[in-house]
Parts: structure tokens; sequence; C-alpha cells
């Protein structure tokens, strides 16, 4: 069987411990997962280059949708350049247009500022309605992976279409599998769909006071990575790659 890596996203110094800890093959770096993650700080990215396995940023500047200005552009091709700098291995990125579809001169002038980072485009493609057409942008633009739930609420909800959308791409760009999985759920996923990589968060809710919330200082649904969930599911990736003995 095929190796699978298995990406675990991080926004917190401990969560970025705990994915290394736990056996990550690759980390997602950002900041406030619980807005749907975006651009990690500088700290982070210090903490991050520390670790012994490849990092991928996320390069969103704001919460909200991917709708993005010139003035939004300007930020995303700075801190593009600066994970560059930082010696990170990626970027993650998406932009859209007002109707869903895939902004392709924003991406395109996203990608140009990306050259020689592997690119990853994240779940704005599962707000794109012609999901075959924005496939095919993604590989003239010249991603490496689509981050994707299939257009549902979770992976495993969106199995069908992730399924199909790895049979539209004929090896020209992975489809990488993300939301809601978990060492429960991800045997069956990967036993349905030949992937290359799996993304999960592994994250337990955090224990927030609750004035903090009543204030606006939190959300009360922040979430930071286990070592023990991370661990649990690569046992599952692992497993799944092993080589199966027949019986007679």
């Amino acid at each position: 069987m095929a190796h699978v890596t298995l990406e675990i996203c991080v926004d917190s110094p401990g969560g970025l411990a705990a994915a290394v800890e736990g056996g990550a093959d690759r980390i997602e770096l950002c900041s406030a997962l619980n807005l749907g993650g975006l651009t990690p700080s500088p700290g982070m990215i210090q903490m991050a280059r520390r670790s012994n396995i490849p990092i991928v940023a996320v390069i969103r500047p704001r919460a909200g949708d991917f709708v993005y200005g010139s003035e939004d552009l300007d930020v995303m091709e700075a801190e593009i350049a600066a994970m560059r700098n930082a010696g990170l291995s990626g970027v993650v990125f998406g932009a859209s247009k007002p109707d869903g579809r895939l902004d392709e001169t924003a991406l395109g002038r996203l990608m140009a500022a990306a050259k020689g980072l592997e690119v990853t485009l994240h779940r704005c493609f599962d707000l794109t309605p012609d999901k075959a057409d924005a496939m095919e942008t993604a590989v003239r633009l010249g991603f490496r992976r689509i981050l994707t739930s299939g257009g549902a609420t979770t992976a495993t909800a969106g199995l069908p279409e992730i399924a199909y959308m790895i049979s539209l791409a004929r090896g020209r760009i992975a489809i990488m599998p993300g939301s809601g999985i978990t060492p429960a759920n991800a045997g069956s996923l990967l036993d349905r769909v030949p992937v290359t990589d799996i993304h999960a968060s592994c994250g337990a809710r955090l224990g927030v006071a609750p004035r903090t919330v009543t204030l606006g200082l939190a959300t009360g649904t922040e979430k930071q990575t286990e070592a023990s969930r991370v661990r649990a599911l690569k046992q599952v990736v692992l497993r799944h790659a092993a080589p199966k003995l027949r019986t007679s």
C-alpha cells in the first residue's frame, strides 16, 4: 500500500508540540482555527522551524470570506515572502469570486509569489459551484494538492464527491480529505478512497472561563491538538498502509 501523509493543523504552541509528539508527517500552521484558520504569528513560525518535519503555513489575512481586494493580496504576498524567508516547505491559500468560483487572476498572482514552494488550495474549493471546473483551474495554476471535505460539513459525509474528484484528477493533483477526520472514521475513509494525504486537527475542547466568553475575549469553541489523538490517528494510517497478509 502507498504511504499516506498525515497532516495536522495547529494554531498554538501546545498544539504544535502535541502534533510533533504524536507523529504528524506534516504540520499545517495557522492561527485562530475556530475562525477557519488565519496566517500564523512570527513566533509560531519560528517555533515550528525547530521541528524536523515539513511545515506549511496558511496564508489568510482576515476572517470572513475569500473574496480579496488588492490590499488583501498585497498582504498575502508579503506573508508568502515571510514564509519563504523562514524556510517553511509551503503555503496554503485560496481566493474566490463573489459567486464562489475560484478567482483565477488573484490565485495566479499568489502562485507567482509562491514559486518554488509547495502550495495547497484550501477549502474555498468547497464553496465552488462546479468542482470539476475548479479542479482544472487548480491543476492549470500548478497547485500541488486540494484540501476538501467534498463540499460537505465533514469529509466522511462528502466522501462520494471526494472519490469523484480523485477519479477526475488522474494523479495530476492530490486530493486531500479534511474536516472531521478522527481515529474512529479514518480507517473507513482510507479503505474507500485512494488518497496520498489526509488532514485533521485531532483537537480537544479547551476549558475557557465563562466570563472570558461573556466579555467577548474568546468564543468558547477553542480547541487544541492532543498528542494522544494524533498518535491514534497515525496508527490507523500505518495499519492502512501495512501489507495485508494473505490467508488460505
